[in-house]
């Protein structure tokens, strides 16, 4: 077998990254809403607390799984929490105050809200991550290099 076929094809790269992404985010989605529940539930706090505590303790788990795993990057880390900062500067403020909205006004069960913004937040961070934080140190890391040899 030669060296080549050892390589993986781009597209096979992109589709185990996204994959990757994928479990990552679910992990982190289970931290979230274990954490979301749990602080629902015992706590007689508002829906907006809530869902930001759980919220932060999934990114910080997400972002370190899927900078070492999925995109292997080596790319100077306070750099890259700064980018994912911007990105959760953006996205936390809108969701919180449109979930609270939702649950507090409209009376939607605030699972369901925070379900809602976890698929928005899984889908824009992708994009973000792959073509922003991390696009140009992908597969650049130890583990990247390893597998290249």
């Amino acid at each position: 077998m030669s060296q080549q076929e050892h390589v993986p094809s781009e597209k096979r790269k992109e589709a185990l990254r996204a994959l990757k992404f994928t479990l990552f985010s679910m992990s982190a989605g289970l931290i979230e809403i274990t954490l979301y529940t749990l602080l629902d539930h015992f706590t007689k706090w508002p829906y907006w607390p809530c869902y930001l505590i759980a919220l932060v303790a999934s990114v910080l788990w997400n972002f370190t799984l899927n900078r070492q795993f999925t995109f292997q990057s080596a790319n100077n880390v306070p750099i890259a929490m700064l980018k994912v900062a911007a990105f959760y500067a953006v996205f936390t403020p809108v969701s919180t105050i449109c979930g609270n909205y939702l649950a507090e006004t409209l009376g939607w069960p605030g699972i369901l809200v925070t379900l809602i913004n976890m698929a928005c937040n899984f889908i824009l961070e992708f994009l973000y991550d792959r073509f922003f934080v991390f696009g140009k140190s992908i597969d650049t890391n130890a583990r990247a290099q390893r597998h290249k040899n």
